[in-house]
């Protein structure tokens, strides 16, 4: 069990600080007071709430929501859930601040200051948490004979399990109700709709040159004028990794005040707000995906090694198969009147099943590279790169030499290596992955049906009894109604026959 939130925060216009230019934020109350001594309070979360800085406007702008994403010291993520709305501040308490400044310009009659509701976590849960901002927003500012108080209590003190399939029904105590759904394997990714957004958005070719800088270790960085849209596309690009886990820089949503960040050395994957375009101009060696302009821009000075052949086409065929079914009976003399496509939600799960298929062709057989020294007090496993490559024949690949030489394939192999562990869908996958190829033989119908098969297994991971989307759709684990499916039993893995493992 955890808890579903840990700190609720009311984050301010600051005055006192706004001088010239853009303002401050600062924090006006939170809840608990003290640290959780498992999870200390994040440092500068006013920053994240106005990512491009607070400022006054002339008009009341409807309320906005977004989730930004924390990494602490020891690379757990904790996610921001900001809820904004604006209210009206008199323009004399802000005069009051500039009376020194002979310069500064006559302000409005009325201006409209923002102020975020925001809920800390080291869970996903999206949805639940914009509910339960928007009706703690809503009781705010209707006035409702509920304490807030209690509203705020009830969030704060209420726990979750983290996985296994089963459901927890909330009430903040305001006549609401909310149905958690949990995962049955907390391994694999949830993605909502954020992968077939992001190819939506981007298209297929962008999206693999994205892919594949993220497993050489690039500079990758992503332009949206939406920070949903940023936390969403960054989500995805993890999701696609998998089993993969990347271990670099990850600020799906920059704020204004940080962007020198965006000169490290190191790989990243950030996300900026479009505004702040002008000032990415001059960064050389990173890539950077416009959302909203659908485009990839690779500087001159950076090579992005791509999948070997045929895997590159095969990736690409299959993609095409999912996102865009009508294309194999666009020729036909007769074509079928309707062709069935996927919703968004199911279409994200079969981009994602190639992208499984891809990796279970990438690493089939590294099991039997595996090397465990026992020199050490602790035993420790090591992959021997130079025998799987030369047993694929790809001693001379650039891309899968640096996939292995990367910082995400060394975590691979230690959190997988072990003989005896609970397995997932990616270790079935690659212990049966010759079997399989053979049981296809290039066949694109059977090759479909098992992209849709694996696609069923990753939705029933996020909604074991199998509901219909509804207004949730895009943001599984989330408040929706479904049956409780227990969690499966942990497994030996059968992989444990490798050489060494005796």
């Amino acid at each position: 069990m955890a808890r579903l939130a840990d700190y609720f925060v009311l984050v301010g216009y600051d005055p006192g600080k706004r001088g010239s230019g853009d303002g401050q934020g600062q924090i006006l109350q939170r809840f608990p007071e003290k640290d959780w001594e498992d999870n200390p309070f994040p440092q500068g979360i006013e920053l994240f709430c106005q990512p491009s800085g607070w400022q006054l406007f002339t008009e009341r702008n409807p309320p906005t929501f977004f989730v930004a994403v924390l990494t602490d010291i020891n690379s757990e993520r904790h996610y921001c859930a900001c809820f904004t709305f604006w209210e009206a501040v008199e323009s004399a308490q802000v005069l009051r601040e500039e009376e020194e400044e002979p310069s500064s310009p006559v302000q409005p009659a009325q201006l409209f200051a923002p102020k975020s509701l925001v809920l800390v976590s080291r869970l996903d849960h999206a949805e639940v948490f914009r509910n339960s901002l928007g009706l703690i927003y809503t009781i705010y500012v209707d006035g409702l004979s509920v304490s807030l108080e209690n509203v705020i209590g009830n969030l704060l003190t209420c726990t979750i399990p983290i996985t296994g399939g089963a459901q927890r029904t909330i009430s903040l105590g305001a006549g609401d109700r909310q149905v958690i759904q949990t995962p049955i394997n907390d391994s694999l990714p949830v993605s909502s709709c954020s992968v077939a957004l992001l190819f939506r958005q981007l298209g297929i070719t962008n999206v693999l040159y994205l892919f594949c800088a993220a497993l050489t270790e690039h500079k990758i960085l992503f332009l949206s004028s939406s920070y949903q849209r940023l936390t969403d596309a960054c989500r995805a690009l993890l999701a696609l990794m998998f089993p993969l886990k990347y271990s670099f820089t990850y600020v799906p949503i920059l704020p204004a005040q940080l962007l020198e960040v965006l000169s490290t050395p190191t790989p990243f994957i950030i996300g900026v707000h479009s505004i702040f375009q002008s000032e990415t101009q001059e960064l050389l060696d990173v890539v950077i995906a416009d959302l909203d302009g659908g485009t990839v821009n690779v500087p001159e000075c950076v090579h992005i090694s791509l999948l070997p052949e045929p895997l590159l086409q095969q990736t690409r065929e299959a993609l095409s198969m999912v996102l865009d079914p009508e294309l194999e009976v666009a020729d036909l003399a007769f074509p079928p009147s309707t062709i069935s496509a996927s919703s968004l939600k199911m279409q994200d799960k079969e981009i994602r099943a190639v992208f499984l298929r891809l990796f279970a062709q990438l690493l089939q057989g590294y099991r039997w590279c595996l090397h465990i020294i026992r020199i050490h007090p602790e035993p420790v496993i090591r992959f021997h790169k130079a025998a799987f490559l030369g047993q694929r024949g790809l001693t001379e690949d650039d891309f899968l030499t640096k996939v292995l030489e990367g910082m995400a394939f060394a975590g691979f192999v230690t959190e997988r290596g072990a003989p005896y562990r609970s397995i997932d869908l990616f270790d079935e996958l690659v212990a049966y992955e010759v079997k399989r190829m053979r049981a296809e033989e290039g066949n694109k119908q059977k090759i479909l049906r098992h992209i849709k098969e694996l696609a069923e297994k990753l939705y029933k991971n996020v909604s074991p009894g199998g509901l219909s989307a509804g207004r949730g759709s895009c943001s599984e684990g989330g408040s929706c109604v479904s049956k409780t499916c227990p969690g499966e039993a942990a497994a030996l893995s059968p992989l444990a026959s490798a050489p060494w493992a005796a």
